[in-house]
């Protein structure tokens, strides 16, 4: 088996993960599990695995294993990531003043996330927004892969 792990499956991991979810890469296998928090509320509560459906069974005895044992370890969480701060970055990166300002001052206040979407379709930048959040994604996962000894390719 390879004992590096692609980068990109980290990245998409990441990028996919949802607030009622974390994801977890186990060390030995180099699997990517995302696990919700009620599949680890059974393991925690002692809930009878039979009580569900198959398709859930799987994933909450590797809950358990996340829980109790040291193979698991958690990827970046969507709070690790904090796209707030990515999309400021991107704003002050901008080389036209003008419309740097524009973006930064979209992403003040309420409705800042939809703002900046309506604002970077508006001004034809979606495309490199999206180049500079991937960018961003995968220092992170470089970051990570680093502080947890793991190799990547």
């Amino acid at each position: 088996m390879d004992s590096h792990v692609k980068l990109d499956l980290i990245v998409e991991e990441m990028d996919f993960q949802f607030d009622e979810t974390r994801s977890f890469f186990n060390k030995e296998t180099k699997e990517i599990v995302s696990i919700s928090y009620e599949e680890f509320s059974a393991v925690e509560d002692e809930e009878p695995i039979e009580k569900f459906p198959d398709w859930q069974q799987e994933n909450i005895k590797i809950a358990e294993e996340i829980l109790f044992g040291d193979l698991w370890i958690p990827l970046p969480s969507k709070f690790d990531i904090h796209e707030y701060s990515i999309m400021e970055r991107f704003c002050l990166s901008i080389k036209n003043n003008n419309l740097s300002d524009i973006m930064y001052y979209s992403i003040k206040g309420n409705g800042a996330f939809r703002k900046f979407k309506d604002n970077i379709r508006k001004y034809n930048i979606e495309e490199d927004w999206y180049e500079y959040r991937d960018k961003a994604l995968r220092t992170i996962a470089i970051e990570w892969c680093a502080d947890n000894g793991i190799e990547y390719e």
